[in-house]
């Protein structure tokens, strides 16, 4: 008989792994597939059913000439609570655990007001979306939280966020559980956008790469298919290399930063100093779209200087697929052509010989389907659906 990774026999955790690929399937087949006995798998089925994370219904006629008992994935059995929140606004979202988005909102939401306060938004927000889908609060199964900024990952705590004052070591989890009644996950914001990338967009994609170019820069890292974080969760905080003959300060307290030099603030400060109204990211990509030529210089340099950055991670970690995302990743080819000139006249030709360099599939809605990805992934690992099964 098949054993779990511990030596364990499979129990109902293993089976809903299965059937959360979309295939409905009958007793016979679970049980070929774990090597249980079909009594076996209908007392595990019964478990899971009892919990509403499987349907029955009808499948094919059967060589008896009766309709075989089928069963299936419920996907609307719970809904989990998404949202990514940036420097300056957030995105947020109820999705089924199918991964479905039900109902979604961007909003203005900066963060520097302190996390009190834009969690308190937060929490109003999730009610308003959760009433807009009928969904009552107690059908929520986890929460899912990204922040633009380092992130504790055992604790979900910000840890000395630059452009977050009074975050640090903020009880995130805690606090929004307490109000929200279910368990809270929380990583940096460009980690959930590589989850979510990941998983909608590039799922056979062994080691990836997703570059943020927003208000600031950061780097999500999927290798072997799964999220690496690192020993305390700060893996991929590019945005604070130095770069060669730069004094700019940064917002950290060094100077040189390539977010200093390349990120959606300081393009937005470059055109302000040259008389140019522009706050963000998002205004730097408009003007460049309306035809600015000093914005246009100010995305393509901005591209060189990540690609010089990358040209190195490039080399060390050898992806084949990097991913541009965030608001400037909206400037489309002008930004991809400055990352592409410089990553492949200074990578090793063996590195970039299959690298795919492109825009965001998802766009906008990258970090929300993430963040629900690591709730999803968590909520239904074996271990745990084993526990509630077995209460």
């Amino acid at each position: 008989m098949p054993t779990g990774a511990h030596g364990q026999v499979p129990g109902a955790g293993a089976l809903l792994a299965i059937l959360r690929d979309g295939q409905a399937r009958t007793r016979g087949e679970l049980a070929e597939l774990t090597g249980l006995s079909r009594s076996t798998v209908s007392q595990r089925l019964d478990g899971l059913m009892d919990h509403r994370w499987v349907v029955a219904g009808e499948g094919a006629i059967s060589s008896g000439g009766r309709p075989a008992t089928v069963f299936a994935f419920n996907g609307g059995a719970r809904v989990v609570l998404s949202a990514d929140l940036g420097a300056t606004h957030a995105r947020l979202a109820v999705l089924d655990l199918g991964l479905t988005v039900l109902a979604e909102r961007a909003v203005e939401m900066p963060v520097d007001q302190g996390p009190e306060r834009t969690l308190g938004c937060v929490v109003d927000t999730f009610h308003e979306l959760l009433a807009a889908t009928g969904r009552d609060p107690v059908q929520v199964c986890g929460v899912g939280v990204g922040l633009p900024g380092p992130v504790e990952h055992a604790s979900g705590r910000p840890a000395n966020p630059p452009i977050m004052p009074g975050w640090d070591g903020f009880a995130v989890p805690e606090w929004l559980g307490a109000r929200l009644g279910a368990p809270v996950l929380v990583d940096n914001d460009v980690n959930i956008m590589a989850l979510g990338e990941h998983w909608a967009a590039r799922p056979e994609v062994d080691h990836l790469i997703f570059i943020k170019m927003g208000t600031g820069i950061g780097c999500g890292i999927i290798t072997g298919r799964r999220l690496h974080r690192g020993a305390q969760g700060a893996a991929g905080d590019v945005g604070h290399v130095r770069v060669p003959a730069s004094d700019a300060p940064c917002r950290c307290g060094n100077t040189g930063c390539l977010e200093a030099v390349a990120g959606g603030a300081s393009m937005a400060a470059a055109l302000r100093a040259a008389g140019v109204e522009a706050r963000g990211g998002r205004d730097v990509v408009a003007l460049m779209r309306a035809g600015d030529l000093r914005a246009t210089r100010l995305v393509r340099q901005a591209g060189r200087e990540v690609g010089a950055v990358m040209a190195a991670i490039v080399n060390f970690f050898n992806p084949s697929v990097i991913v541009i995302g965030g608001d400037l990743a909206e400037a489309g080819e002008q930004v991809l052509a400055g990352v592409r000139e410089t990553i492949y006249s200074r990578s090793l030709p063996l590195a970039t010989q299959h690298l795919s360099i492109r825009v965001s599939e998802l766009g906008d809605r990258a970090g929300v389907i993430g963040a629900a990805v690591m709730v999803v992934e968590h909520v239904l690992s074996p271990e745990t659906i084993d526990r509630i099964v077995t209460k």
